[in-house]
């Protein structure tokens, strides 16, 4: 009896010793990698919708994530190195000019695809050909939407330092229109349909000014020192923006949840945003970006990507929200299409 008791004390321990040498045998998972994120807020669809989804996770990233009204404090944050990826417009010019170091890997929105002139409907403005009926008119400086204006301008030959711009951001429109304060303005998204709805005309869209395309890139950008530590870090972006692409459109209504959510939108609101820029008509695909003759391009030296922040450098000085120009150089140095490269090699295999 005391044999076979010895027997099961036995077995019994050289079972827990097997059950711990295996569970010490079994490969850890991988760690997540931690980063610091910064972006504005606004119409970051496909960011928004892989918080949503735990996309980043799925990816092996855990990004810790810091939304500023502006670009002046999230340019501080990179400048001081608190920020390792951004998503961002032309604040990132302003990065370039000041020279901070940045490499822009993929397009992550356009918002050149839903923004656009806004009229007080009581005014004599019905399109951009109408600007110089305009009294006074709301574009934020240093912005997409000044950009547009001093483009805006050019092709309806008028002289940009004639007109009366207010510095006043899209978030402020409706105030001021109720106010008096504006009879016009250029509005970024979600604010130029916000202000559409609410009964302020969007009386031309950038399209109708501005080159193919637009000018008003919406990019995920890495710290250079942070990429060369994670090397890997720009596939894994591009693999999350992948798969919130695919998953807005299987189901559009996680984008607009997200938009709701978010931004305070109203559910019609949310819907005509996604529906203008995400994730065909806005958002250029992966092809677009890395083909040299695409107006999205982040491969040709001197047309796509280049040539877009070229011309907002140029009507940034024109408009003097800037004291000097971006050199050429310096903005060809930023754009880095190795990663989206690098991606699209693994998605063919």
């Amino acid at each position: 009896m005391n044999l076979i008791r010895k027997f099961k004390s036995a077995l019994v321990a050289g079972v827990a010793v097997t059950a711990t040498a295996l569970a010490q045998a079994q490969p850890k998972p991988a760690a997540l990698l931690e980063f610091n994120y910064g972006l504005p807020a606004a119409n970051h669809a496909t960011v928004f919708v892989a918080q949503d989804l735990g996309l980043f996770e799925k990816a092996g990233l855990k990004p810790k994530f810091f939304f500023f009204q502006s670009g002046a404090p999230l340019l501080a944050g990179l400048k001081s190195e608190s920020l390792d990826v951004v998503t961002a417009g032309l604040a990132l010019a302003f990065a370039i000019g000041q020279n901070i170091p940045l490499k822009m890997i993929f397009w992550e929105a356009n918002s050149a695809a839903s923004e656009g002139l806004v009229a007080d409907p009581k005014s004599e403005i019905k399109s951009y050909k109408d600007l110089a009926k305009a009294k006074k008119i709301g574009a934020a400086t240093g912005t997409c939407a000044q950009v547009a204006l001093y483009l805006m301008a050019k092709k309806a030959g008028i002289e940009y330092s004639k007109l009366d711009v207010v510095n006043i951001p899209a978030p402020l429109f409706r105030n001021a229109f109720m106010s008096r304060s504006i009879d016009a303005g250029v509005a970024w998204p979600p604010f130029s349909l916000q202000l559409q709805q609410e009964g302020y005309p969007v009386v031309s869209f950038d399209e109708e000014y501005t080159p193919p395309g637009g000018v008003c890139p919406g990019m995920t950008a890495v710290r250079p020192a942070y990429l060369k530590q994670h090397p890997d870090l720009g596939v894994k972006l591009l693999q999350v923006e992948a798969m919130a692409r695919e998953a807005i459109a299987k189901n559009p209504q996680v984008g607009i949840d997200a938009y709701v959510k978010r931004l305070q939108l109203s559910p019609e609101v949310a819907k005509a945003t996604l529906e203008r820029e995400c994730c065909g008509r806005g958002i250029p695909s992966f092809a677009e970006q890395l083909d040299p003759a695409s107006p999205y391009s982040m491969t040709s030296k001197e047309g796509g990507l280049v040539a877009k922040f070229r011309l907002a450098s140029e009507a940034l000085l024109a408009a003097k929200a800037i004291a000097e120009p971006i050199p050429l150089s310096a903005i060809q140095e930023a754009v880095d299409p190795s990663h989206l490269r690098e991606y699209m090699k693994t998605v063919g295999k």
